[in-house]
């Protein structure tokens, strides 16, 4: 499985790739999952083990708009929806999200959400998922999770992101932090982060 990681504040953009065994048995199990009874959605000023609400209108409004372009643009919605949790009448509160059956060219592919949203795409060949991965304009980070290292080194050599965390491990202290593409140029940490705060000099005739 391969997934995306877009950047935010404090916010994580979910799109998992997944090969078709285990698609079939992901897909199988979210219909006996009720997410409103796993993950709880409530004020952030209580306290206990839920998510609240997004930070703003603009952003509700943003999010509730791709979870609805999912659903017509032929996407299956397997959990949540842009309703209002239950018990929750007012307030910028988002369902946990889950849609199956996703192509890459929906909106929810291809662009930050930036809530508890999960677009789950298959694949058939492991030159399929990398392209599809790749075909995007971020690349902060991306996940992959696989029992065989052969494979995990040679697909994080092709994937075109800041960070490739494998199985997830979190990266060292003073390795580079940045993105590709629209999710930023330069690098903070380590030598590369020092570099940016760096100017050269050339000077001619200096013999």
């Amino acid at each position: 499985m391969i997934s995306k990681r877009q950047p935010s504040q404090s916010s994580v953009c979910a799109l998992a790739n997944v090969e078709p065994g285990e698609y079939q048995i992901i897909v199988s199990s979210i219909g006996f999952i009720t997410l409103e009874q796993t993950i709880k959605v409530d004020q952030a000023s209580k306290k206990g083990d839920h998510i609240g609400p997004v930070i703003s209108k603009t952003q509700y409004n943003k999010i509730i708009s791709l979870i609805e372009s999912g659903i017509s643009e032929g996407a299956t919605l397997a959990a949540g929806g842009p309703e209002l949790p239950n018990g929750l009448n007012k307030g910028y509160f988002i369902k946990p999200t889950i849609f199956t059956n996703v192509t890459n060219e929906m909106r929810i592919a291809k662009e930050e959400i930036f809530g508890p949203v999960l677009s789950i795409i298959p694949f058939d060949t492991e030159e399929e998922a990398v392209k599809i991965v790749n075909d995007t304009s971020y690349g902060l980070g991306n996940y992959l999770q696989t029992e065989d290292k052969v494979k995990a080194h040679r697909v994080a050599q092709k994937l075109r992101s800041g960070c490739v965390y494998i199985n997830g491990n979190p990266a060292d202290a003073g390795t580079p932090f940045g993105g590709y593409r629209q999710s930023g140029n330069g690098r903070e940490g380590g030598v590369w982060g020092l570099e940016e705060y760096l100017e050269v000099k050339t000077v001619t005739g200096w013999k």
